[in-house]
This record gives C-alpha cells, structure tokens and sequence, in this order.
C-alpha cells in the first residue's frame, strides 16, 4: 500500500507555506486591531496621554499600517513563485495544467535598468557642458589677449613718453644725415617740424 501512495511533497510544502502565511497575517492584524482599540478606549474615556507615548504609538500605528499593505500586496498579488508551486503539485497528481515556461522571467518584457529618455538627457547635459567649457576656453583666450594687447599698448606708450621727453631736453643740431631733404636732429633723431 505504500507504494500505492502518491507523493506529496509539494502540497505539503504549499500547506506549512500558507499556514505561516495565514499566521502572521492574523498577528500583524491583530497587533494593529488592539493599538486602534487601545487609542479608541483612551480618547472616550478622555485619558491624557503623554508627549513621548503619543509618538510612540502613532510610530507604531505607522509600522502596522506599513505592515498592513504588505499584507494587502501580498494575498492580492499573483507571483510566479507560487504559480510554480502549484503547477508542481500538479506534476506530482500526474496532470499538469501548465507549462513552467509560462511562467519563467524571461518571457517578460526586458526593461532597460536606465530609461532611454535618461541616457539622452544625460547625453544632451554632457554637449552643454561641453560647449561652456568651450566657451570658458574660448573667453580665458580673449582675456589674455586682451591683456597681452593693453600690457603691449602701455610699453609702446611709455617708449614714446620717454622719446618725447628725450626730444624735450634734447639741444637740436638740425642736419639731414640720411639725404631724403628733410632735417633732423643729430642727437636725438627728431625730424624738423
């Protein structure tokens, strides 16, 4: 007779997998029914509650309800898990309602792990970045030539205050050394107004 017996390992599996399930579905919930009972009896029996206790509960009241739509998510939600589980157990009565190809990852969809409209913003951040740089590049050029220039503009206008001053103190001996019939200076090289 007991080799007669079907196996029943995946039921079994299934069976403890629910009752944990159930078990701290019912925990959770009732945890959460007692902190709301408890914050329902203090507010008609008009007790005055702390400061510090207040926080705590409402700190608590917000972990169960986090926990709650865990809770929710988890009965409500279909997993491929326990599609697989199911179509085992199924396997093991000897009929089989599906495939567990049907349920693999990879008949999804592939979703990229970074959206394309991101690489192409990031793309488009990097052009403009780089153009300011170009432009910070192309402005420090300017500026330094723009100082070459002034620093240059000051050294020939120094040269020519000192020449003028030169002329000023020079005493003229006026000839024309260079032949081309205008007169200038012997010293100084002034050429004759």
């Amino acid at each position: 007779m007991a080799d007669n017996q079907q196996p029943t390992g995946f039921r079994d599996l299934l069976n403890s997998m629910m009752k944990r399930r159930w078990y701290i579905t019912a925990g959770v919930l009732g945890g959460f029914i007692l902190i709301m009972g408890g914050i329902f009896a203090s507010i008609t029996s008009n007790v005055a509650i702390k400061g510090e206790w207040k926080e705590l509960l409402l700190l608590l009241l917000g972990a169960f309800i986090g926990s709650y739509g865990k809770i929710i998510d988890y009965w409500f939600s279909d997993t491929d898990k326990d599609k697989m589980l199911v179509q085992k157990m199924d396997e093991e009565d000897g009929t089989s309602m599906g495939s567990v190809n049907d349920i693999k990852e990879s008949n999804k969809p592939v979703a990229p792990i970074i959206p394309d409209a991101f690489v192409t913003a990031a793309a488009h951040a990097h052009h403009i970045n780089l153009a300011e740089m170009d432009m910070k590049k192309d402005q420090q050029e300017h500026d330094q030539a723009m100082a070459k220039d002034q620093q240059e503009h000051e050294q020939e206008m120094e040269k020519l205050e000192f020449e003028y001053q030169m002329h000023r103190q020079c005493e003229h001996q006026w000839g024309d050394s260079d032949y081309d019939g205008e007169l200038e200076c012997q010293k100084c090289g002034k050429i004759k107004d």
